[in-house]
């Protein structure tokens, strides 16, 4: 991919006024941003509690090997992780990446270099969006982060704790341990309902596990808003041979916008994420039905890629297999779509965020994202993708 530039659509919600024609607006980014493997520096298990609800938090934590002598355990769970084959059941699981990053692997991950990685995250939050807006994103998605303590470490940073971060956050059954999760200023969205929504895909008769899908809803500035935060599973053996996994996921997003517009079709739904596809693959053009022009919605086809005009432009987010692509999309439905600024929330500007310290400078490189990894060495770097983000407008009430 040849110096990748533009930015990457970030769904992040940010607050403050512009003029425009002498008019005053109100503004708010929505955004997201693949953070690579935040992992903090202890070794960690998945822990199931069955014997809890399974809509609460609690029945599935990420736990430090040193505490799980502390827990009530009934065995090293090695079946299908199944909600309801863990009923009754207090298990663990060994995560596979759970090694990798500690003082004593190869990559020698220490509290010095997860330092850095959390600031690093944390500028990148931080500016998004705020070109337009002046200040950081209202609803930010993070993808790949290992438990909920990296995302608290993460508001916690200098840049961050004055915005007040709350945190949507749910444990997957992935195998490498990594979730998706949103972040949201308190005083600008408040939620009113979130979940979890697993992928299941089944090879041969044996389970293939990954992340979530998130789905949260509440009001931003009063406005009632759905976000649907995605990480789909990734091309691995090929992208013909991998696509039934992405439009199984496509599927499982589709039922759930769904649900939430027939419920009330007022609600305006974001829905983005890394999705291991561009615009135009079939996984979110036939199975998910995203149309990829305005003249396109439709009661049929409501939902709308805000991504493909950049597509068609050459951006990517990342380059795959040397090839550039843009993964990181964000899909709205028709309602935040217009041609002037209004009493609502409408899409003003939607962007790949992508400022010089983002992008790799020298060597073979040269013009990628500027990710954190070289194999096993910690570059200093950020991302493996550029963050996306879009900012929505409206007239000041």
């Amino acid at each position: 991919m040849k110096k990748i530039t533009g930015f990457l659509f970030l769904m992040i919600v940010c607050f403050s006024f512009a003029q425009q024609k002498g008019q005053l607006r109100k503004v708010a980014t929505i955004g997201f941003l693949n953070v690579e493997n935040l992992f903090d520096t202890i070794a960690s298990a998945d822990y199931i509690d069955g014997t809890k609800e399974v809509s609460n938090p609690a029945f599935h934590r990420s736990v430090p090997l040193d505490s799980l002598k502390l827990l009530d355990t009934t065995e090293v769970y090695r079946g299908e992780w199944r909600n309801e084959l863990l009923k009754g059941k207090k298990v663990i699981r060994h995560q596979i990446l759970a090694d990798e990053f500690t003082y004593n692997s190869a990559k020698n991950w220490n509290t010095k270099n997860y330092n850095q990685k959390i600031a690093n995250e944390a500028r990148v939050i931080s500016e998004m969006g705020a070109q337009y807006t002046k200040t950081a994103p209202v609803i930010v998605g993070l993808i790949e982060v290992e438990n909920r303590q990296v995302i608290e470490d993460l508001i916690k940073h200098p840049l961050l704790a004055k915005y007040d971060y709350g945190i949507i956050h749910y444990n997957s059954y992935d195998a490498r341990g990594i979730d998706v999760a949103l972040i949201y200023q308190k005083r600008r969205f408040t939620p009113t309902n979130s979940l979890k929504k697993e992928i299941k895909i089944f090879n041969d008769g044996k389970r293939s596990y990954t992340r979530n899908i998130l789905v949260a809803t509440g009001f931003l500035d009063n406005e009632k808003i759905a976000v649907f935060m995605n990480h789909w599973p990734s091309r691995s053996g090929g992208e013909a041979r991998s696509l039934p996994k992405r439009n199984a996921a496509a599927v499982v997003l589709k039922q759930q916008m769904d649900s939430i517009r027939l419920k009330d079709p007022s609600t305006k739904l974001f829905a983005m994420g890394d999705f291991n596809d561009d615009p135009v693959s079939s996984s979110l053009k036939n199975y998910l039905k995203a149309v990829l022009s305005p003249k396109d919605l439709s009661p049929e086809t409501p939902y709308l890629n805000l991504m493909y005009p950049l597509y068609k432009k050459g951006v990517a987010s990342l380059a795959y297999q040397d090839a550039p692509n843009l993964f990181d999309q964000i899909i709205v439905t028709g309602n935040v779509i217009s041609d002037q600024v209004g009493k609502e929330y409408s899409v003003y500007k939607t962007e790949i965020f992508a400022p010089s310290y983002l992008i790799n400078k020298e060597g073979n490189w040269k013009g990628y994202p500027f990710r954190s990894w070289n194999g096993d060495s910690f570059t200093g770097g950020y991302s493996d993708h550029f963050p996306a983000f879009v900012v929505l407008q409206r007239e000041v009430q």
